[in-house]
């Protein structure tokens, strides 16, 4: 199964609260183009999880508009940015168990890089900028999870130009 771990896209610094913050053009036009780029890809992705908070919610809705996805999404409370990564993970193993081929996961740093290393041990906690998607294998016969990739935005735009 494989794990697509998105960093929502750039927000606005100023709201109400940290959970209101909203988007913001550079935020919509990145994670679109990241969109794109797994689209490509083809992946099959039939679980879809993300925070409760407004920009991953807005991230998750600029990329249905190029990817193809459930229409459903589960919205976790554990995947804010103080989330445990812990659980979160265990979560996302209990998908691989009851047969979920790909799972997109939307949420907030610091847990997105936690959740990396909790899934794949050997790995140190990347760093993701936002709308950066890192790609974690996990072998359920094997009990074991590999980093196969991770892209931002700004990797794109170069392999373009």
């Amino acid at each position: 199964m494989q794990v697509y771990i998105m960093r929502h896209g750039d927000a606005a610094i100023q709201a109400a609260s940290d959970s209101a913050r909203p988007l913001t053009q550079k935020g919509k036009d990145d994670s679109v183009l990241m969109a794109k780029w797994l689209q490509a890809r083809q992946p099959k992705i039939d679980t879809v999880l993300v925070s409760p908070y407004l920009r991953a919610e807005q991230t998750l809705q600029v990329m249905r508009e190029e990817l193809s996805l459930p229409a459903q999404a589960q919205i976790m409370e554990g995947l804010t940015p103080g989330g445990n990564a812990d659980w979160v993970a265990s979560q996302i193993r209990d998908y691989a168990f009851s047969g979920a081929k790909a799972v997109l996961v939307v949420s907030h740093l610091p847990l997105v890089g936690y959740l990396v290393s909790e899934l794949c041990p050997h790995e140190a906690a990347p760093m993701f900028t936002t709308s950066t998607i890192a790609c974690v294998e996990v072998d359920t016969e094997q009990m074991k999870c590999h980093l196969e990739w991770m892209l931002s935005p700004s990797q794109i735009s170069l392999t373009q130009s």
